[in-house]
């Protein structure tokens, strides 16, 4: 097996662009860094209801539909491994469970991407994923906590677990932390659980800093609570800022940004903050794109921040129920240049490490080796 060295053509399964989610731009980004190094890629869409005109885009999966299940497996066995984004929330099915079915009609080698490893599952979550797992010639995750957790609280075999890095784009040119009025930032589909709220009472403590800061919540609203409840969230985020008197240090900005406006946009701030109320996060591409930034961090208790900011120091990782902290947080990289330059030197350094053509090879050399296995079996 150590002389396989047959590039194997992969099909991704996934939400894709023009899809506004995480995933879909996580899939986008690996599919584009495979096909950089040499690899032949083609992706099997989950269906939305948008158009999508990507050459590599060779099918959709239209959920809930068992002839498109089928079909989905026919159109993945056309590729010599299937790469398979698990996400609960993305297929067909109760807790996605029809993403089993998928598999179940593949015959080619599975490598199962896990993007949410939940602490505390359900009964029917719990067998879903480990049914997932059984399936699976590979699982990846992309945390040390999200391997952890597969590991010791669900019933699967170890050794088909990997961590790969979530990889990140890294800026064309490394832009000095910015003069001037200091933007706290933070970006990503908005919905409730993402703890805005907690930022925009922070700001009443910090309005009195020798150079007032702003607050600049970045993304669109998530679609599926754009659907169920329409702008309300983010609406009651601006009845807050008004409450409580900083309206004018509060903004937001529902521009969708490819990656290059992005990435300037992020560079643009002084301090990215991910005040989100999960306890269960284990993975998340914001933080690993804000580090790659150049950009110091602050974020609530999540596992991959603890696991990320806690062992690179490129940020500060506070308490979800201690306001104080986050205050304080906010407050020193704002005020100190030593404390803030410091932490954006550490992201900078540990960038390299998440950059895509790093993750993508790595996403190459795990099909060479299941693929080998494989045929070793045959």
């Amino acid at each position: 097996m150590q002389h396989f060295n047959y590039t194997p053509r992969m099909g991704i399964l996934s939400t894709f662009p023009p899809t506004p989610c995480g995933i879909a731009t996580f899939s986008e980004a690996l599919a584009d860094g495979l096909r950089a190094r040499g690899t032949k890629v083609d992706v099997v869409r989950i269906a939305d209801g948008e158009t999508c005109d990507r050459a590599n885009v060779i099918g959709e999966l239209v959920n809930d539909s068992p002839a498109s299940v089928a079909e989905t497996s026919e159109l993945l066995n056309r590729s010599d491994v299937a790469v398979i984004q698990h996400e609960y929330g993305i297929y067909g099915g109760t807790d996605g469970d029809e993403v089993v079915d998928v598999m179940k009609g593949l015959r080619v080698p599975i490598l199962v991407i896990a993007h949410t490893v939940p602490k505390e599952p359900t009964a029917h979550q719990r067998s879903v994923l480990e049914e997932v797992v059984a399936l699976a010639d590979q699982v990846v995750v992309m945390s040390d906590v999200a391997r952890r957790r597969l590991c010791e609280h669900f019933t699967v075999d170890a050794a088909k677990v990997a961590t790969i890095a979530h990889g990140a784009a890294l800026p064309a040119v490394e832009a000095p932390l910015p003069a001037g009025r200091p933007t706290i930032l933070t970006w990503g589909l908005l919905g409730p659980g993402k703890g805005i709220e907690r930022v925009i009472d922070a700001m009443i403590s910090l309005r009195n800093l020798p150079t007032k800061p702003r607050y600049l919540v970045a993304g669109r609203t998530h679609p599926k609570v754009l659907a169920h409840s329409g702008e309300s969230y983010r609406e009651g985020l601006f009845a807050q800022a008004g409450r409580l008197g900083v309206a004018d240090s509060v903004s937001f900005d529902a521009v969708y940004r490819d990656s290059a406006a992005l990435a300037e946009l992020v560079q643009s701030a002084a301090v990215v903050v991910l005040p989100y109320d999960s306890k269960e996060q284990v993975t998340s591409g914001v933080l690993v794109d804000s580090i790659a930034s150049g950009r110091p961090v602050v974020a609530t208790a999540f596992p991959h921040a603890v696991e990320l900011l806690g062992t690179s120091g490129a940020g500060v990782v506070v308490d979800h129920d201690d306001p104080a902290a986050l205050v304080e947080a906010l407050r020193s990289m704002l005020t100190d240049p030593d404390i803030a330059g410091s932490m954006a030197s550490r992201a900078r350094g540990l960038a390299p490490t998440l950059a895509w053509p790093v993750v993508a090879q790595a996403y190459a050399t795990l099909a060479q080796r299941v693929m080998a296995a494989r045929l070793a079996l045959a």
